[in-house]
């Protein structure tokens, strides 16, 4: 079987203190997630747990994602988290803060 795109959506998220790259990412998904009501499971025959979703999180470093935690921010599905370099760091004035911009891309198929 193959797997068909039918949802691109995009959300963006910050932590503004404490630099945690995790709860950026969180936030950018529940952004994504908040732009979308899908209707369309009935008439594709399908569920939401049907759906196989990958999310794209592009922060600075990508290596401070903790994908399991980012994963659960999502209701349904299988969920493939993948971090990415992207996103933007602000400095704060006095250089020891910094707000951390998550991007999500959260992309969903199904098995046709």
């Amino acid at each position: 079987m193959a797997l068909i795109r039918y949802i691109t959506e995009m959300g963006m998220g910050t932590d503004v203190h404490g630099q945690d790259y995790t709860k950026a990412a969180c936030r950018a998904v529940s952004d994504a997630l908040r732009h979308s009501s899908l209707n369309f499971f009935a008439a594709l025959g399908k569920s939401p747990d049907d759906m196989q979703i990958t999310v794209s999180i592009g922060v600075v470093a990508p290596e401070l994602i903790d994908r399991d935690k980012v994963a659960k921010a999502f209701p349904y599905g299988t969920i493939t988290v993948e971090p990415v370099i992207g996103g933007l760091d602000i400095a704060s004035a006095q250089g020891k803060d910094a707000i951390v911009i998550a991007n999500a891309a959260v992309v969903v198929c199904f098995d046709e």
